[in-house]
């Protein structure tokens, strides 16, 4: 297998108050590969979950319904936008844009009533594939991380929306707005609010500021990290042999960086046309990670490995069998579950086997829980389908919006929280009988 290992010991461009952080870097509860029990129920305070990995921890919902779905809880219309939705303690956290203007929102979610909403930015508009922001809040010690389409990054009170400190990614570190808008989402890893902030130049890498780790409490530039021109994915993190790395995947492919420094770890290059790298890297225990991209670029297993006291990735298997232009994968035991553009696939992970395909969903988004998928196709169709390498069984399906559905499905508390372009749905999966 080929070998892509980079050793990078140019120190970040910005070095200071490591000291502080590496306590919080220990103890952080929002790390990839916690345990369910780790994770309070009821809770999906980030993008793609407790684990950034798309899967629930809760078990016993409803697996069966009537022709027209789940019990409907309330409906919400709040504007444009992809943003996916983050609950905590009772509250929804979410972006959508309307007239002009880009918002920030509170809601109940016992009801859908607004309880704040805060002007983030002007209106992003795509005349491609729709109007608003992309990115999806994350909630943690009782802060609302939240980054606006045109590259405006805030902390705002959980409870009140107050703004507790703010930056400008184009202003202060040189970014370009990609074309399709900055769609990452924050991560934090301990004390530190680590964003793909894309910072110029790019013809100086060791001066760039593509990766940004703010302290999360005050916003202070705690480190910076060269990785090339901004795309379009979420960052994770992962624990390999000891050693604790952040994933990146920006338009030259996937970086890993030392969350202590900033310090890369090891590079794979991976090109897509249009910088479209969108879907968000799995790692697959204890040592292997998942990435894919559409416009025909395909998807691979990489190994990561130490050499020498350094780490290094070789390819377990690449192929063109799944394509996930935007909509991210999910892992269940040994088997990949996901769109390879608008064919929903199942595939081996340790070889990229395809077990089975179904059409129907269109460009459509998914999560795990319980042993099943919960699948949205781009039109509104909400099906429950047993994660089973075997064979598709559909347990059932109904139309439960409209318009155009791109952004992933919440499941919190035993409610589910799904979004088309312009409207929020939370239905009820609780199981009544029993």
């Amino acid at each position: 297998m080929a070998s892509t290992g980079i050793p990078d010991t140019r120190r970040p461009r910005s070095f200071r108050g490591i000291g502080s952080v590496t306590l919080g870097l220990t103890l952080g509860m929002m790390v990839l590969g916690a345990e369910p029990g780790d994770v309070l129920k009821g809770e999906w305070t980030q993008w793609r979950g407790p684990n950034r990995d798309g899967i629930s921890s809760e078990t016993g919902f409803l697996k069966s319904w009537s022709k027209e779905g789940p019990r409907i809880v309330w409906r919400a219309r709040l504007g444009e936008g992809f943003s996916g939705i983050s609950v905590s303690q009772g509250r929804g956290y979410t972006m959508y844009a309307q007239g002009n203007d880009e918002f920030v929102v509170c809601l109940e979610t016992a009801t859908g009533k607004i309880l704040w909403q805060f002007r983030s930015d002007a209106k992003f508009p795509d005349y491609q594939g729709g109007h608003g922001p992309r990115s999806t809040p994350t909630i943690d010690d009782g802060r609302v991380f939240a980054l606006s389409a045109h590259g405006k990054l805030y902390s705002l009170h959980e409870e009140t929306g107050k703004v507790l400190w703010q930056r400008d990614l184009k202003k202060e570190y040189g970014s370009k707005t990609p074309q399709w808008g900055f769609a990452t989402s924050p991560l934090v890893e301990g004390d530190l609010l680590l964003i793909e902030a894309g910072g110029h130049p790019f013809t100086n890498p060791g001066d760039s500021q593509n990766i940004i780790a703010f302290d999360k409490k005050s916003g202070q530039v705690m480190w910076t990290s060269p990785a090339g021109k901004p795309a379009y994915s979420s960052p994770i993190a992962a624990t390999v042999g000891g050693i604790r790395q952040i994933i990146f995947f920006p338009a030259p492919g996937l970086v890993s960086v030392s969350p202590i420094d900033g310090r890369i770890l090891w590079r794979y290059g991976w090109k897509t046309s249009y910088d479209v790298n969108a879907a968000t890297p799995i790692f697959i225990p204890p040592d292997k990670i998942f990435l894919s991209s559409g416009y025909g670029r395909g998807a691979a297993v990489l190994q990561i490995k130490q050499a020498r006291g350094r780490l290094k990735v070789e390819e377990v298997w690449k192929s063109r069998v799944m394509k996930n232009q935007f909509s991210s994968s999910v892992l269940s035991g040994n088997y990949l579950y996901g769109f390879d553009m608008t064919i929903l696939k199942c595939i081996e992970a340790d070889t990229g086997k395809e077990r089975w395909k179904k059409r129907g969903f269109g460009k459509g988004s998914l999560i795990l829980a319980d042993d099943h998928l919960i699948i949205l196709s781009d039109a509104g169709k909400l099906a429950l389908v047993e994660a089973s390498p075997s064979h598709y069984e559909e347990k059932a399906s109904a139309k439960v919006l409209s318009g155009r559905c791109w952004t992933v499905p919440t499941l919190a508390g035993g409610k589910l929280y799904l979004r088309s372009h312009k409207e929020i749905v939370c239905l009820d999966l609780t199981d009544r009988s029993k």
